[in-house]
């Protein structure tokens, strides 16, 4: 265990004591690293109230570097471990939902039939959060619409269809399918999805404006609120393919996709365990070129 790593969960659980635990360590060791990076830095960088643990400003200033120096000493573990061979690798990806639930169970299962010592981390987030996790080293590569990154190597996957989602007993779900127009009147519930949404991108090009009302991290918990009547949407037909709600989805006229890719750096420098993955992925969900 190095400081480094310490601070950051520490940080990450607001807690020495939780901090510990998660480690397996004393809180006594855990301080004890705390306190040698201070000595190191020659500051104080944590200060501990009833309320938990907060960063000093000299903390807040130092925060990013000593992430990314963790995430550099993780990189140089896994690189160990690929040295050692693909049994014993570890493979970070960062998903969203749809993919976590209909993509990666099967993919996982398939590939530890292969290498069954292998083990799997995923971190679930939007498009940009894990646009950002694959640049800082957090995950090893992540699935994103390529319009939402920048400065990353992305492969397509597919084109996932965009479907209207409505309440059993709406007008429209009589409909065979449904205009952008029909879904402006009602309330619309967003699922956030970062600095892109495909649904928001494709009415403001079509110069119109839905009635927002909530904005909803989960696709889940919008399909939950949609039965019961508190508004419309637009979701993905990937995850619509697992939809346990009694609602009604229907096409859209004219037809909404977005692009699912993979994403990552240097696929030449990642663990083998995670390069063996990304071409199991393709061979399996790859578009045709």
């Amino acid at each position: 265990m190095n400081p480094y790593e310490a601070f950051i969960k520490i940080i990450e659980t607001g807690s020495f004591t939780k901090a510990a635990e998660e480690l397996g360590f004393t809180q006594s060791a855990i301080s004890q690293m705390v306190h040698s990076l201070e000595k190191e830095l020659s500051t104080t960088l944590i200060l501990r109230s009833r309320k938990g643990v907060t960063l000093t400003p000299d903390g807040e200033e130092f925060l990013p570097y000593i992430r990314n120096i963790r995430n550099s000493h993780r990189e140089l573990i896994e690189k160990h471990n690929e040295m050692q061979g693909l049994q014993r690798g570890l493979i970070r990806i960062g998903t969203f939902s749809s993919v976590s639930c209909n993509w990666l169970p099967g993919l996982m299962k398939d590939f530890k039939e292969q290498y069954p010592n292998v083990e799997f981390e995923l971190h679930q987030g939007e498009y940009t959060t894990i646009s950002n996790w694959i640049k800082e080293g957090r995950v090893d590569f992540g699935f994103v619409n390529p319009t939402a990154v920048s400065n990353l190597n992305t492969i397509l996957l597919q084109e996932d269809e965009m479907l209207a989602v409505l309440p059993t007993d709406h007008p429209l779900a009589t409909h065979h399918t449904v205009s952008l127009e029909d879904l402006t009147n009602d309330p619309y519930i967003l699922l956030d999805e970062g600095e892109l949404n495909e649904p928001l991108s494709i009415f403001q090009q079509n110069n119109l404006e839905p009635n927002i009302q909530y904005r909803v991290h989960d696709d889940y918990s919008i399909m939950a609120m949609i039965e019961q009547g508190l508004g419309i949407s637009i979701l993905s037909k990937l995850v619509l393919n697992r939809c346990p709600y009694p609602i009604v989805t229907k096409p859209i006229a004219p037809s909404v996709f977005r692009k699912i890719s993979l994403a990552y750096k240097d696929k030449k420098v990642l663990p083998i365990a995670s390069r063996y993955f990304i071409d199991f992925i393709i061979e399996r969900y790859g578009k045709p070129n």
